[in-house]
């Protein structure tokens, strides 16, 4: 069956447009619950969100659609997508809701689904969602008598604040540290904060004055760019940027140079190694982390499984394979030992255990590989372009073997934009720019002379 509203990250577009309106937020919910009911116990949902306007549009609609079928609800406000994950587990809910579209602009939103295990559903259940939305829900709703109800939970940033706190060693603090956090005026715009300062350190917060039409609006980790002049500005010993919905980190160090996920990843693998802690005998990642991070791993008879891209892709193999550390170069870390999805938090208290351990500048700490240049661009297509179409793959047969064995090709197209993105990496950075060219060039040209596209009812991711 194909896909019509999920996507690699649940559901994603343009506010009161095509997928992401009132109407069809209410069928996913009615949807959902038929599919996910079971036994006759009260079911009951969790439903956060992050700080953007239309949440308040799609919020009260799914809440609807969830009392219809009569499952209670509980409502936690903007929260980050892992504390989400994490309440549907301690709260022993049938289903997790988060409303977020993480890095994207204000102007879209999301919705993911996490099953009782604090999983993304899987794509089957996501599918038998979809089907279930194409057909007739109405004889499905419940009786008056048995319609849900709803609630907001009250103490929510405490619990989620304290689960974050207690993956951090107990012997250790962050008395002495001064630390930028950009909350990308998102969804962790109070907890972040918090759980710094109650663990020691100086906070100097940034982006936590959300008004639904800033986040992510040049802050937050999409957009480094403040938190790094903010940390040289303060004399801070480092900066933590979190995405709107907070399941993504990037860090700088005391200079304000940027610690990318694949650093992050390699200084985690790296001190779980050696304190026996890391499992399956590597690091689940995509296929964008750089050869300088996979060269890294092996030199410690470590192994780097790539996934496509995309953080179920990356959990789905670590959960089959018994892997605790995963995630992605942009910066979605999974913590298999603490939690189900990526949670930028708890990812940045790992490297600030490290440090801390260390007692060094996160300049010495945390550029644990140098990477191999690696550039990545993007081309807007307005007409039917495969990536099997003999001229592009040529062009990419041809730049392979300019790379030799020394460099990677990776041409795929985006799950939210029509953009295909062409990505190179080598020991040799002019060779690297001349082979991404010449394939943007190649495509550039199919476009000019294929058919149009035909709309498409929602984007998703």
């Amino acid at each position: 069956m194909t896909r019509k509203y999920f996507g690699t990250d649940g559901i994603r577009g343009k506010a009161n447009e095509g997928a992401i309106t009132a109407e069809t937020a209410m069928q996913v919910a009615m949807a959902a619950a038929a599919e996910l009911k079971r036994g006759a116990h009260r079911h009951r949902v969790i439903i956060g969100k992050d700080t953007r306007l239309s949440g308040y549009l799609l919020e009260p609609a799914m809440t609807a659609g969830f009392i219809s079928m009569g499952m209670d609800v509980m409502l936690l406000g903007p929260m980050p997508t892992p504390a989400v994950s994490m309440l549907t587990r301690s709260l022993r809910a049938d289903l997790g809701v988060m409303i977020s579209a993480s890095h994207n602009p204000y102007q879209d939103n999301g919705i993911k689904l996490f099953g009782a295990d604090g999983y993304k559903l899987s794509d089957d259940v996501e599918l038998a969602i979809e089907a279930r939305m194409e057909g007739d829900l109405s004889a499905l709703r419940v009786p008056s008598a048995d319609l849900g109800r709803a609630s907001r939970l009250d103490d929510e940033r405490g619990r989620y604040i304290e689960n974050v706190k207690s993956t951090f060693p107990r012997n250790l603090r962050l008395d002495g540290l001064k630390i930028v956090v950009d909350c990308a005026n998102g969804a962790a715009y109070k907890v972040a904060p918090r759980v710094l300062w109650e663990l020691g350190a100086e906070v100097v917060p940034i982006g936590v004055a959300p008004d639904g039409t800033n986040i992510n609006k040049n802050c937050g980790a999409t957009a480094p760019g403040i938190m790094q002049e903010m940390v040289v500005k303060h004399g801070a010993h480092l900066g933590i940027a979190l995405d709107g919905d907070a399941d993504r980190l990037i860090m700088c160090d005391e200079n304000g140079q940027i610690i990318d996920g694949d650093q992050i990843m390699a200084l985690i693998a790296g001190a779980w190694h050696r304190e026996g802690r890391l499992k399956g005998g590597g690091v689940v990642a995509t296929v964008m982390s750089n050869l300088g991070f996979e060269r890294f791993l092996h030199a410690q008879g470590l192994e780097l499984k790539r996934m496509p891209v995309g953080d179920r892709y990356v959990v789905d193999h670590m959960r089959a394979n018994d892997y605790n550390l995963g995630g992605e170069q942009s910066g979605h870390i999974i913590l298999g030992d603490y939690s189900t999805t990526g949670d930028g938090l708890t990812s940045a208290l790992q490297v600030l255990a490290v440090i801390q351990q260390a007692q060094k500048p996160a300049s010495e700490v945390c550029r644990v590989f140098t990477p191999v240049p690696q550039l990545l661009k993007n081309v807007r297509y307005k007409t039917a372009i495969s990536l099997d179409d003999a001229p592009l793959q040529d062009a990419i047969r041809g730049a392979e073997g300019r790379l030799g064995g020394s460099g990677r090709i990776l041409v795929r197209k985006s799950g939210t934009e029509p953009l295909i993105r062409v990505m190179a990496e080598g020991d040799d950075e002019k060779l690297v720019a001349d082979v991404v060219a010449g394939i943007c060039a190649t495509v550039e040209a199919m476009d000019a002379g294929g058919a149009d596209i035909p709309e498409k009812k929602a984007a998703s991711v």
